[in-house]
């Protein structure tokens, strides 16, 4: 079995699940430990440019209104490595490369692989896009010792709230800072396992553009920000157009000190054990007389007050 894994979440249940040795190509955004050892099919125009929230929503959106695509298919390379399997998605046409045009690709190799969609829209179904890959890898088993281990770690903060009748936070968690988006898809499922409630997410939706006098008006008691595709260091360097509108202040989340920055990995990103990660992270956010940070997660994720204290040092 030769795959390819066209989306980095695929690349991560692939090498969480010890399946590795039978993926070959990948994206150029997968994780280091891929980039290190496969074959780049995938990549972007943008790879390697550095742009601001603004300039790279105005690129992805005249490129949407174009019917064109910002990523493209390696196709020598992928006529050498020859797959019988390639992982793609149609979630989102903006983050990576979706199946037509991996269709298009594809359609020019002498042997045809079989493509798979993987389109999770909440969080049962990105567990359950584990079981796909697994299966069509012909190692499904793999896929429920995986899934256990992931959700016993889910059971422990079930638990912990049950027992401490810890009541839900009122919380945001921003996708993107200039335009604002709220979450969707998975995040709000992970927003309510952890013990918090965003009611300006769009459950097992797209996220969408959110005004900032909405948000004012629903004043969160706890505000993440994980903008899709930027670390905790990226984030801080666009916060001001956050922090300089005029009701900023007057935020439940800023007033409480309850302000938090975060990698995108762990909500974006839909491989199993990253969202897991990133319930974790949030209740200790949520909640952190009750939980802790995990200390392998710790530096994937900062309180704002700590971020601006290094930053003014």
């Amino acid at each position: 079995m030769i795959a390819c894994s066209f989306l980095p979440a695929a690349t991560q249940m692939i090498y969480d699940m010890n399946l590795q040795h039978l993926l070959h190509g990948i994206t150029f955004e997968c994780p280091p430990t891929a980039l290190a050892e496969k074959s780049k099919v995938v990549r972007c125009v943008l790879e390697g440019k550095q742009y601001s929230s603004i300039e790279i929503d105005r690129i992805f959106s005249a490129s949407k209104a174009q019917g064109k695509s910002l990523y493209y298919v390696d196709e020598e390379l992928l006529q050498s490595i020859r797959p019988d399997v390639i992982f793609t998605q149609d979630v989102c046409e903006v983050c990576q490369i979706d199946t037509a045009c991996t269709a298009a690709a594809v359609s020019k190799l002498d042997k045809q692989p079989e493509l798979i969609a993987l389109t999770p829209n909440n969080l049962q179904d990105v567990f359950e896009t584990a079981i796909t890959i697994a299966t069509a890898l012909g190692q499904e088993e793999a896929a429920y010792t995986y899934l256990a281990a992931l959700q016993a770690r889910i059971d422990v903060i079930i638990d912990t709230l049950r027992a401490h009748k810890a009541p839900p936070k009122r919380v945001m968690v921003m996708e993107w800072v200039e335009p604002i988006y709220n979450c969707g898809h998975w995040i709000p499922y992970q927003v309510a396992y952890a013990g918090g409630i965003d009611m300006l997410s769009n459950p097992a939706g797209d996220s969408i553009v959110t005004p900032w006098e909405k948000i004012v008006r629903y004043n969160p008691e706890v505000l993440v920000i994980a903008p899709c595709g930027f670390t905790v260091s990226r984030t801080m360097e666009e916060l001001h157009l956050l922090t300089s509108k005029p009701e900023w202040q007057g935020l439940a989340a800023v007033q409480q000190q309850a302000v938090h920055i975060a990698d995108y990995d762990l909500f974006t990103q839909p491989s199993a054990s990253t969202l897991v990660d990133g319930i974790e992270v949030l209740a200790a956010m949520f909640h952190p007389t009750l939980f802790n940070v995990p200390a392998h997660l710790q530096h994937k994720c900062a309180p704002l007050s700590k971020t601006m204290t290094h930053v003014q040092a």
